[in-house]
């Protein structure tokens, strides 16, 4: 500082405040500000109000059905229909497995889960959230275009409303919905996936409400971006991308994205963090915990159902379905994931874990094709048979359902029935968990992990799950001699 009194007073006072503010902003720089690791994006069209046609004009005149809307929609968009006829939205088929060397295709028409269970004789409830009208029962015609449904997803008037069958409330006045179509928004998308499984938050924990009016620290993209939901899920000829808890061989055409598409596969200058992004997925860092504004289910026991002693309460208890227990700030469970997931196929042997996997993400340490993953980790007790060990999918909902009657003996047999397993008559309840891959909620660079909360005594990840003696950090683990 000496060396100042030779340096002029106006050059002197800007080269101590100078000084001054470096030694203030290095004191004080939490090491996950480091500009040099902020992604930029590069989707241009990233949370961009898109002006679509004003079709009011159009829709003057009361309609009788939903399906004279979509017959008036298809005068213009006339290959609308047929185009949504080969999504999941519309088939929900949305992978395919195989078993004893035959390739079975499936989705939510008719796979077992392990918090509702099964569509399977429950359709009328069930498909409330079917992008179509009138499917009650088996016997559904998916070959019919004027049963698709344009409104649920491009309503923009706030008032469309769906019930039992995938029908409008009797409410909903159709032209005015017709005349108000747009662009989907997070509403369009999150009416169904924010309340998937029953309720809000009971089958992912990063989808919910919370998302409609998100702030930058709950949800970066949605908060500070404005976000919606096509920015990412890119959509085209109503074919939408993402789909990540499902099953695919290699012959199934997955539409799908990642952070990389936008940000690149080496989106920070340190390449420390680049090195990381390698083998452990965006997600990872970037969402910390789920579930931040409101609560998701973590468990769901079948077995308590049926209980006239108890008082229903929506997060605790219900008589109709059983046991819950919710929780907020979920940290997520970490697994290897290779983007495919083996599942359960209903009819198939319970493996031999004491908590019986609906489903498990693919992948290793040694599958390079692998990251780690957050994941949330929904654990059940539901039916199954004992003697001949599968899972059963119960009636619930509908005449003789568990909802009516609240007989199990009767529901499972009935629900053996109209999913073609076999059944012993004989039945219990028994553990099982499924996972689903964490996506949403991605906060501000502030929030993210630090390297102490997974490399450290008691950090987040477990390494010897994850395929490693142990912290990777500390080296190989040494044995006693």
């Amino acid at each position: 500082m000496r060396y100042l009194k030779y340096v002029p007073y106006t050059l002197r006072f800007t080269l101590t405040a100078f000084l001054l503010i470096f030694i203030a902003s290095a004191c004080t720089r939490n090491n996950r500000d480091n500009d040099g690791s902020v992604p930029v994006p590069k989707n241009p069209l990233a949370g961009r109000a898109i002006a679509h046609l004003d079709h009011s004009a159009y829709f003057k005149n009361k309609f009788d059905s939903p399906q004279a809307v979509t017959k008036a929609c298809l005068k213009c968009h006339k290959n609308s229909a047929k185009e949504v006829m080969k999504t999941a939205h519309w088939t929900w088929i949305s992978g395919d497995a195989v078993r004893n060397g035959k390739e079975i295709l499936l989705g939510k028409r008719n796979q077992v889960n392990n918090f509702c269970i099964s569509v399977v004789g429950n359709w009328a409830s069930c498909t409330i959230c079917h992008a179509g009208y009138g499917w009650g029962d088996a016997s559904f015609d998916f070959s019919k275009e004027e049963n698709v449904d344009c409104l649920v997803c491009h309503d923009g008037s706030g008032s469309y409303s769906k019930t039992k069958k995938g029908m409008p409330g009797k409410t909903v006045d159709l032209a005015v919905v017709a005349g108000s179509v747009r662009r989907p928004n997070r509403d369009n998308c999150g009416i169904c996936h924010f309340n998937g499984g029953g309720g809000m938050g009971v089958k992912h924990g990063d989808l919910d409400e919370s998302l409609l009016n998100a702030n930058r620290e709950l949800d970066y993209h949605m908060g500070q971006l404005n976000f919606q939901c096509e920015d990412c899920h890119t959509t085209s000829h109503h074919v939408i991308s993402g789909k990540m808890n499902t099953t695919y061989t290699e012959k199934t055409t997955v539409i799908r994205f990642g952070c990389e598409d936008c940000h690149t596969a080496k989106p920070h200058k340190d390449h420390r963090l680049n090195e990381h992004a390698e083998r452990i997925a965006c997600q990872t860092c970037h969402i910390p915990e789920f579930a931040r504004k409101y609560p998701t289910k973590m468990t769901w026991d079948w077995s308590k159902a049926g209980d006239s002693t108890r008082k229903d309460s929506p997060h605790e208890y219900l008589k109709i379905k059983g046991e819950f227990h919710y929780e907020e700030d979920v940290v997520p469970s970490y697994a290897w994931f290779n983007g495919k997931m083996d599942r359960y196929v209903p009819g198939d042997k319970l493996d031999t874990e004491a908590e019986h996997n609906i489903n498990h993400p693919a992948g290793s340490r040694e599958d390079l094709k692998s990251k780690i993953w957050p994941f949330k980790v929904h654990h059940a007790k539901q039916p199954y048979d004992p003697v001949n060990n599968i899972l059963i999918p119960p009636l619930t909902s509908g005449e003789g359902g568990f909802w009516t009657k609240f007989d199990w003996a009767y529901a499972i047999k009935k629900g053996a029935e109209v999913n073609n397993l076999p059944y012993s008559g004989q039945f219990g309840f028994t553990p099982t968990k499924m996972y689903w891959p964490i996506n949403h909620m991605v906060t501000t660079k502030k929030n993210a992990l630090t390297c102490k909360q997974c490399h450290s005594p008691g950090g987040r990840l477990n390494w010897k799950e994850l395929g490693y003696g142990n912290d990777p950090l500390q080296g190989p683990k040494k044995t006693t001699p």
